[in-house]
């Protein structure tokens, strides 16, 4: 069969190039893709065999369901873009001042719509159902697209879902799998030091919320090594300090915010408890007081072991061994974690880098870009890979 669909998903590619360069020249923010999801919506109708549907204001879902009953398979692609301003000089180049798809949803539209037109057509060969999900705000937590969708029930009844990221990191032609924790959850603290103001010249006069706001910053970096084993995967960033008006006042408060990355779902309860022992000792041992808020992001990534070896039979298959590249987990966040509690899946990075070619900027940066043959890839992977499911490979 793979011969065969190497052949449609060949005779659509230059087709889901085109879907993908319209994207591309208009990005729409997170909550606002309503253009993109119309087109989206739009295009799915055309194919036929599909029941298209609205979970959300701007989203879209699509089922096509096989002659005959069986495994539910879903797919899922993100659609919004990133308030950024491109600097790329591409004819296809953003038409939205501010906007870009600086991430690769774009890609990721284009090529599950390319899958969701070679399936509309396999609709008598397929046992079971695939429900086709095209996301809202993946950028912007909490809560995120993903959860919101949840909470709309486009997961009921599923029994495994596949996402994929295309990675500028990743050379085209590769795909980079990881076993278990994939992608890290991403919280978020707010931390005001209270102290009292006075002149910089008389500091004894003040408690002094900069210095204490020094020390805070310095001691949460020995949370990592000195109180977590330093082998497990945490981050902790201090990302924005702010206090102060002028060289010789001392503020009465300061802001402190950041970051906190786990990989573990154990050390995800234990970090801020630790983060605010510290804080609470520092600031107390110079008579100040604190407020600390903590911000849940998004869960972790962790891939179902069954179904990433599914995905390596499928790279194997379709690509060659030499294709599969096993990648270090990310302490980056994606909220596909949110489909993830109600169903095994597993989520897969797709080639989109070619230093040949100028494209190796990082995501998010404005000149971002990919090679566009990840988008053939993809499709690949997709369709191969939910065919391995459907008959029952996990």
């Amino acid at each position: 069969m793979i011969g065969n669909l190497n052949f449609k998903v060949d005779s659509i590619k230059d087709q889901v190039i085109t879907w993908r360069h319209l994207l591309h020249q208009n990005p729409e923010l997170s909550y606002q893709e309503g253009e993109t999801s119309q087109f989206v919506y739009n295009t799915l109708l055309t194919f036929g065999n599909l029941e298209v549907t609205r979970p959300t204001k701007t989203s879209v879902m699509a089922r096509m369901i096989g002659k005959k009953p069986g495994k539910v398979i879903a797919l899922r692609a993100d659609m919004d873009a990133l308030p950024i301003q491109e600097e790329t000089t591409f004819e296809y180049a953003s038409q939205n001042p501010g906007v870009m798809h600086a991430c690769g949803h774009d890609a990721h539209i284009a090529i599950l719509l390319g899958v969701a037109k070679i399936f509309s057509s396999l609709q008598e060969d397929i046992t079971g159902e695939l429900r086709f999900i095209f996301q809202h705000a993946e950028e912007l937590f909490p809560p995120g697209g993903a959860e919101e969708l949840v909470e709309a029930g486009v997961m009921e009844g599923v029994d495994t879902i596949l996402g994929g990221h295309v990675w500028t990191p990743l050379e085209v032609g590769k795909i980079g799998l990881t076993h278990g924790p994939m992608m890290a959850s991403p919280d978020s603290f707010y931390l005001t030091i209270k102290g009292r103001g006075g002149h910089g010249a008389m500091p004894h006069q003040t408690i002094d919320a900069i210095l204490i706001g020094a020390e805070v910053v310095v001691n949460l970096q020995h949370i990592v090594s000195r109180s977590i084993d330093p082998l497990d995967h945490v981050v902790i960033s201090v990302c924005r300090f702010d206090g102060g008006t002028t060289n010789n006042i001392l503020p009465n408060n300061v802001q402190i915010d950041g970051t906190i990355r786990t990989l573990d779902p154990k050390l995800r309860q234990e970090v801020p408890l630790l983060l605010e022992r510290i804080i609470k000792g520092i600031t107390s041992a110079h008579g100040a007081e604190y407020d600390l808020k903590i911000v849940l992001g998004y869960r972790q990534v962790i891939n179902d072991e069954r179904i990433v070896r599914v995905l390596e039979e499928t790279v194997r298959d379709v690509m060659g061994a030499s294709a599969i590249e096993f990648v270090r987990p990310s302490m980056g966040a994606e909220d596909f974690s949110a489909y993830l509690q109600k169903a095994p899946g597993a989520f897969f990075f797709l080639g989109g880098g070619n230093k040949e070619k100028g494209y190796n900027y990082p995501h998010h940066h404005p000149c971002f870009m990919i090679d566009e043959e990840a988008l053939h890839y993809g499709m690949m992977i997709f369709i191969n890979a939910t065919l391995k499911l459907l008959a029952g490979k996990a």
